[in-house]
């Protein structure tokens, strides 16, 4: 298995089961850690989506009852390796696993019930169920990934526009259910 990616890069592989047991020991570990402060937590992004090609880092979103009181745990997750990257609103925080050139995990810890909980959970259970969907998503990725290798900004914004319709997609099917 490879897992891991040197920050700022972009390289795909073909999914690796092993992937689900590296997520599973992490959010074993931040169960442990949040405790109920976590309402739930996930293996989400394309390292969940076993049809698709993903870049080897695993994906964590955690739904939490008190974004505000995250902090608090922020010398405990870095003790595990669970290091405190950034705030993206104020009820938003981002922690990564890895080292100083490269990211294994990324986990984004957000409000329970919240659109961006929403969205990754629908976004992955979407794409896994839609094979159609997935394909577009894979293909548009394998096509950004040669282009912008070693500018993982570029092709971060490069899927922007097919993700929002993807995600439209995945709520109309959600209410659908």
């Amino acid at each position: 298995m490879s897992l891991g990616l040197k920050r700022g890069t972009v390289r795909l592989e073909p999914h690796d089961p092993a992937w689900d047991d590296v997520a599973r020991e992490v959010i074993s570990l931040l169960w442990n850690v949040l405790g109920g402060d976590a309402v739930d937590i996930q293996h989400v992004g394309s390292t969940a989506i076993p049809s698709i090609d993903a870049k080897p880092i695993i994906d964590i979103a955690v739904a939490v009852k008190r974004p505000e009181a995250l902090e608090e745990y922020d010398d405990v997750l870095e003790k595990r390796g669970v290091i405190f990257r950034k705030t993206e609103r104020d009820d938003d925080r981002f922690y990564v696993m890895g080292d100083a050139e490269s990211r294994s995990c990324h986990i984004h810890m957000v409000p329970a019930n919240g659109l961006k909980w929403e969205n990754y959970i629908a976004f992955r259970d979407y794409l896994n169920v839609n094979p159609d969907a997935a394909r577009r998503y894979c293909g548009l990725k394998r096509e950004l990934a040669g282009r912008y290798a070693d500018d993982r900004e570029a092709y971060t914004e490069g899927k922007a526009e097919l993700i929002a319709r993807l995600l439209n997609e995945a709520r109309t099917w959600k209410n659908a259910e």
